[in-house]
């Protein structure tokens, strides 16, 4: 067959390159990771109708569910007290993203949801503690007049991008 080709006109040398590149292509991404992945650590509470973390297929991009201020059993950590509540959102994110060999270095966007843009200079504090400064991640920043239950104060989801592949 690669006798054929050499021997064709160009054009059809480039073309039959192109197509045998492009029937290539899917086995190169299939070998990259092995479709989507669902994962609920332990280490964070149950969830009811939703996934903590979803895995790409390409086994590097990670996006993590709204993690808000429960312990590991569902119970609000903080009620009243914005700085309490972020600490806990952050642990949450870290144990998250620890689940899947990842860290908070990992994060490039984050979206964050508050109920008072009172808390922003709290906010900026307790991010400051878990975030890199010199590479932090995007991040939006949301008020909103209120999470899902009347009791939460912040809600921040995210992406990662892994540094290796993820081969679970």
């Amino acid at each position: 067959m690669v006798d054929i080709i050499a021997r064709a006109e160009p054009w059809l040398r480039s073309c039959c390159g192109a197509l045998l590149l492009l029937a290539l292509l899917p086995s190169v991404g299939a070998a990259q990771g092995t479709g989507t992945r669902y994962i609920n650590p332990q280490s964070l509470a149950k969830p009811t109708g939703y996934t903590h973390l979803v895995i790409a297929p390409d086994g590097r991009t990670v996006y993590i569910a709204g993690q808000v201020a429960f312990d590991s059993t569902g119970k609000v950590v903080g009620t009243g007290d914005f700085a309490a509540q972020a600490e806990q959102v952050y642990r949450n994110l870290q144990r998250a993203l620890e689940s899947v060999g990842g860290s908070m270095a990992d994060l490039v966007k984050t979206t964050t949801f508050i109920t008072d843009i009172k808390h922003l200079a709290t906010l900026r504090e307790v991010r400051a503690r878990h975030i890199a400064k010199t590479q932090p991640p995007a991040n939006t920043l949301v008020a909103v007049s209120s999470l899902a239950r009347p009791e939460l104060l912040i809600e921040i989801e995210g992406v990662a991008v892994l540094r290796s592949i993820i081969r679970q």
